[in-house]
């Protein structure tokens, strides 16, 4: 465990390590486990992470059904790590610019296998903790990051209808969260080949696929109401290598929905 946030706090900082070296080193130290073993657990680490609020390490894809043991022993060595605090509130904090989309295609892959995603969610679990952080929602507020996002996703889409001759249409493409405000649901509004509407909400992240991210309930709603011409375009690992991936129409179709904040008015 603390060689996995060692790797965590170097990757925050962009800090170049060897994965197959750390694991080496570890593997000396222990006995009789197997290469394999040891990556299952820093899979399972990395799905802890994501549930306290981190982010985890590119590579090792959460893995769900861990031990509430191993939440326990995770956050302790959490709250007495100051340095990894540090990476973690400097990488979501960092400001994003603009980048250019040197090759669409490229940019595109599939979404997670569900299997993946969906693997034994467990429970909410209240953990009350005065040193609890959760460095992805704050990621979520980085509105440097979310413009950036959104302005990639503009040229991906113009890039998309010219290369489908239909150039015109792609002149018509609507940066709606700049222009008209947050509050339609969606931030872009594109078109289909044949002209109709599609209607994009672009979350970015500067980390894994896998990362939760946040949706509001306008949002939700807007892509109930409209889900034939709905999209949600999940940008990640946007600082280093930006990729994308596609859920369309209804988000509740394709994601677990937790809520994490009520709004409260006085009951009578």
């Amino acid at each position: 465990m603390a060689d996995y946030l060692r790797m965590l706090t170097l990757e925050l900082n962009g800090q170049s390590y060897s994965k197959t070296e750390h694991a080496r080193a570890l593997l000396q130290t222990l006995d009789g486990r197997s290469r394999p073993s040891l990556e299952f657990k820093h899979c399972n680490i990395s799905a802890v992470m994501l549930a306290l609020g981190y982010p985890y390490i590119d590579g090792y894809k959460p893995r769900g059904n861990y031990q509430a043991l191993l939440a326990d022993v995770v956050a302790a060595q959490l709250d007495g790590n100051a340095l990894l605090q540090e990476a973690a509130q400097a990488a979501v904090l960092r400001p994003a610019a603009d980048v250019a989309v040197t090759d669409g295609a490229a940019v595109w892959v599939a979404p997670p296998r569900p299997s993946k995603v969906r693997e034994a969610p467990a429970d909410y679990a209240s953990r009350f903790s005065a040193a609890r952080r959760d460095y992805l929602a704050q990621e979520a507020r980085n509105r440097s990051l979310g413009r950036a996002g959104e302005l990639f996703v503009l040229k991906l889409e113009a890039r998309r209808l010219h290369a489908a001759g239909r150039k015109a249409l792609s002149e018509r493409i609507e940066h709606v969260a700049a222009t008209q405000g947050d509050g339609l649901g969606y931030d872009v509004r594109s078109f289909e080949e044949d002209g109709r509407e599609r209607l994009i909400e672009v979350k970015t992240t500067a980390f894994g696929e896998l990362t939760p991210f946040y949706v509001t309930r306008n949002e939700l709603a807007r892509s109930e109401r409209d889900a034939a011409q709905y999209q949600l375009y999940r940008l990640f690992d946007f600082r280093d290598k930006p990729r994308v991936f596609s859920l369309p129409g209804a988000i509740a179709a394709h994601c677990q929905l937790d809520a994490v904040s009520y709004l409260a008015r006085l009951a009578g």
